[in-house]
């Protein structure tokens, strides 16, 4: 397992949890030529995970300059995009891609034009890279509110009466952990029947 951010730090947090079974690349998703060098060094592989981002760019479009909003887009879709197209060539036959987008494009908030904007385009690229690249399977995980270092600017007790009033609005009753995430990762990794396909994992936030 190759586990890859912009952020060293990151890197090595991920690292002392799993142990000897990863190692760890730091690599700037926009710097196209250094993510065409980290996959030609760690050669071939089974499945990608992407699932790099920065901090959401919200607020009303006439309060945000387009410029922030071609910020969030570099990352998210663009950089998506690069390590996609890199990624590619060294995956083994039955390998597969994984993507993020979110909940945004299915069910937006006042504010969230730029957000919406990103999810959207990252579940059509998904699909049309699972023509492109087919045989490889390319899916999409839509996660809802999760619980996760995004939020970590949040002072903790608002962040924690955040979580909490936003989990009693779900159907489910909670916010959504990590690990939640990363079962559905898994599943679209491992079913040999899924491609092109947006797996919405969010307690049920889209039909409240």
């Amino acid at each position: 397992m190759v586990v890859a951010s912009s952020s060293r730090r990151r890197v090595d947090e991920a690292l002392s949890t799993l142990g000897d079974r990863a190692e760890g690349q730091a690599v700037d998703v926009q710097d196209e030529a250094a993510v065409r060098a980290l996959f030609k060094q760690i050669g071939s592989f089974d499945h990608l995970v992407y699932s790099a981002g920065d901090t959401l760019q919200l607020g009303a479009l006439a309060d945000t300059s387009i410029d922030a909003i071609r910020k969030a887009f570099e990352v998210r879709v663009f950089g998506a995009m690069a390590v996609v197209k890199h990624a590619a060539p060294h995956l083994r036959r039955g390998g597969s891609v994984v993507l993020t987008s979110g909940i945004a494009s299915l069910r937006p908030q006042a504010g969230w034009t730029a957000a919406a904007g990103i999810c959207g385009a990252m579940d059509a690229i998904a699909r049309a890279l699972a023509v492109e690249l087919a045989p490889i399977r390319v899916n999409v995980v839509s996660p809802g509110f999760v619980r996760t270092p995004l939020w970590a600017g949040i002072p903790e007790a608002e962040r924690e009466a955040m979580y909490a009033a936003k989990g009693a609005a779900l159907p489910v009753g909670r916010v959504g952990q990590p690990e939640d995430i990363a079962q559905a990762c898994l599943h679209l990794m491992t079913n040999r029947y899924c491609t092109g396909q947006v797996m919405v994992v969010d307690g049920g936030g889209v039909l409240v």
